[in-house]
Parts: structure tokens; C-alpha cells; sequence
């Protein structure tokens, strides 16, 4: 979508027909997810692609992870829909104190098991939060996100910019990293849906599906979205699978 950070004529539906029921919808799903969210991201059982596909993915990761450590993500840290910890460790390690946010209390649970096990969790605080409704109560030195602004639909994207800018101090650094459009990025059974619809159907192993919000955004545009925001970003894209940013709050 070129056109972000507005409203758009039509809210996204949710089951019952309202954008507040597919964001409802949409936590239940990660929740459900936590146990085996893990298996996207390092490309086993159903979302395994073969050999190549996966070595591809794989080299596309150690790219990002490339342009994090170069990014200076350090200090006093937020961290928005943490997840599993598979960043979270990444931050830690690089010199940063985190404080880690999410909606699900099982992905907060596996994230501080995750940094328990590396011996990290002394420099870790976590909070659980909706993301739609949670507002910053002081400002740090770096804010990083994960694979969470696809899930950002354009009707909420300008007040959860507008908290992120408030969370960020003069100068304060900014990294996220998301998908691209690509069908080889989830699992056979989890087809991409059409390029305007912003709702995806997603399945669990168990077979149980939900319906999610998944935006996949042009680089300009997110630059545009961030800069009314008071943020600098500068974003790129990794050959086939992930889309990523690197910005700073303008000073003055």
C-alpha cells in the first residue's frame, strides 16, 4: 500500500465486522502461537522450503542482523511485540538494557526463558501491553520493533508512529525489520491473500485458523509515514524476504 498513516475509507473488518474485532483476533492468534512461533523463523516443519529456499532465508537474516549491529540499537532500549526473544537476546548482547513489551503473556514467558538460558535476563524488564492502547511513560535511547508493523493496519498506524516519536529522545535511534511480499515467507497451507486486502487467514498446527491483519508497505511510503512523525528512517529491503528501517528522532 503507497498510501499510510491516514484513514482509509474502510476500516478492516473483523468477524464481526468491526477493525476492533480483527485486532481482538489477532492477539488470540499470537497467544496461540507462541509455542510454535519459533518454527517460522528458523524454517521447520511447516514452513520449511527446502534446502536453497531456506539457506536463502537464512542469509537474508544474518543480513539484518548485520544491519542491527551496525545500526547502534544500545542504551536504554524499548522493545515493541518482543516476541520469543529472538532479537530481544541480539539487543542484550550488543551492550543494550531492554525493556520488552508484548500482548500475550505466553510470548513474554518463552522470551524471559530464552534470556534465563543465555544468562541475559538481568538486563531485561518486561511489560505486557496492548500495542493499540499502550502509551510511553518516559523516553529511551533506542526503540526497536520486529515483525510487528505489518500488523499495524493504516487506521492505526499514525497514533502508534505518534507514540513510538513520544517514546524516542532528541537523537534517540529507531530499527525495525518485517516481511516483504513474498508466498515462500509462511508455510504452503497460508497463502498470501490479495495485494489490497490487508486480512490473511493464518493456521496454527493444531489446524484452528484466525484472521489477521498483514499490510505489506512500499520503503517510500514508511519513510513519508515516519517523517511526519519527527522520524528520519532510512528503509531497505533484503532480496527476497524482509523489509527494514533505520531512523532517529529529529532534534529540536
Amino acid at each position: 500500500m503507497s498510501a499510510v498513516d491516514r484513514t482509509p475509507n474502510a476500516a478492516v473488518p473483523g468477524e464481526d465486522g468491526s477493525l476492533d474485532g480483527t485486532l481482538t483476533e489477532q492477539r488470540a492468534y499470537y497467544a496461540a502461537r507462541a509455542a510454535e512461533y519459533d518454527e517460522w523463523f528458523q524454517r521447520r516443519g511447516r514452513y520449511d522450503h527446502g534446502r536453497e529456499a531456506n539457506a536463502r532465508w537464512h542469509a537474508e537474516v544474518a543480513m539484518v542482523r548485520a544491519a542491527l549491529a551496525a545500526a547502534h540499537i544500545e542504551g536504554e532500549v524499548l522493545e515493541l511485540a518482543c516476541g520469543t526473544g529472538l532479537w530481544t537476546e541480539q539487543l542484550v548482547r550488543g551492550g543494550a538494557h531492554v525493556t520488552a513489551i508484548d500482548a500475550s503473556p505466553e510470548m513474554l514467558t518463552l522470551n524471559r526463558a530464552r534470556l534465563e538460558q543465555a544468562g541475559l535476563a538481568d538486563r531485561v524488564v518486561y511489560a505486557q501491553a496492548d500495542l493499540f492502547a499502550w502509551r510511553p511513560d518516559r523516553t529511551y535511547d533506542a526503540v526497536f520493533f520486529g515483525f510487528w508493523l505489518s500488523h499495524v493496519p493504516d487506521e492505526r498506524l499514525g497514533p502508534f508512529l505518534a507514540a513510538v516519536a513520544a517514546a524516542l529522545g532528541p537523537g534517540g535511534r529507531l530499527f525495525f525489520v518485517d516481511s516483504r511480499r513474498e508466498p515462500t515467507a509462511s508455510s504452503p497451507d497460508q497463502p498470501l491473500s490479495e495485494a489490497a486486502d490487508p486480512i490473511m487467514r493464518r493456521r496454527l498446527n493444531d489446524g484452528r485458523e484466525f484472521r489477521i491483519v498483514k499490510v505489506f508497505r512500499e520503503p517510500a511510503a514508511l519513510v513519508a509515514a515516519f517523517a511526519r512523525h519527527g522520524i528520519d528512517l532510512t528503509a531497505e529491503e533484503t532480496p527476497t524476504y524482509f523489509q527494514y528501517g533505520v531512523g532517529a528522532r529529529r532534534r529540536g
